[in-house]
């Protein structure tokens, strides 16, 4: 669909998007995993732990009044070429994990991606002025439940099932662990695929996308000024 190479509030995070057909994978370089890749709290790159302020192009799209008063927060997570979803109880203080493909963490090394994702979210919430999910050093230990729910049947849907679960999952009813719902069948799945990509080739922020791209064109089609 695009390869958007902009500058100041169009870089959200660093995408190639191919397109949204069936077995074509989405590459993202997320905010905080690009400098912890295993979930590290020390970054191996920078020496540091993560802070809100080493990110300064991601902060304006925070949103501090719905990340601090809604009694959830939904959270997508991709790593490896897989999307998960995060549920947050802001007032319980409960913590889900919706994943299309696993019923629990798949190996330690996810584990502990999981646990830096919810210390990444405690940060941002009190960054914005928020209370953060837990208090000193146990806000490096959130742990999230995996959540049992029917998912995808194929290695390439999870985009679409994360996607349609945040428009659809009524996050008070998931009790003990799991979720009672019909899964979807597969033709249901490809129509979901074709409906998001018919509203991100026609949203308000692709047509912002093209008048950057034509600009930057412009730009750089522009005649070159002689040599003296």
């Amino acid at each position: 669909m695009c390869t958007l190479m902009a500058q100041d509030k169009y870089i959200l995070t660093k995408m190639h998007i191919a397109s949204l057909q069936p077995a074509t994978y989405i590459e993202a370089e997320n905010m905080a995993i690009s400098k912890h890749p295993n979930g590290e709290f020390i970054s191996p790159k920078t020496n540091k732990e993560f802070r809100v302020e080493d990110y300064p192009s991601f902060i304006p799209f925070i949103y501090a009044k719905k990340l601090t008063s809604h009694p959830y927060i939904f959270a997508p997570v991709c790593h490896a070429d897989h999307w998960w979803l995060w549920v947050i109880d802001t007032r319980k203080r409960r913590f889900h994990i919706l994943d299309p493909l696993h019923k629990k963490a798949p190996s330690e090394e996810r584990k502990q991606l999981n646990k830096f994702t919810g210390y990444v979210i405690s940060r941002i919430r009190a960054y914005v002025g928020g209370e953060p999910l837990k208090k000193g050093e146990k806000e490096k230990e959130i742990k999230a439940s995996y959540v049992k729910i029917s998912g995808q049947k194929l290695t390439y849907d999870c985009t679409i099932y994360v996607m349609k679960w945040l428009e659809l999952i009524e996050p008070e009813n998931i009790k003990k662990g799991k979720y009672e719902w019909d899964n979807w069948k597969q033709d249901e799945v490809d129509h979901y695929r074709v409906e998001y990509a018919s509203r991100i080739l026609f949203s308000e922020m692709s047509k912002e996308r093209d008048e950057a791209i034509r600009a930057s064109n412009a730009i750089r089609l522009s005649k070159h000024p002689p040599y003296y």
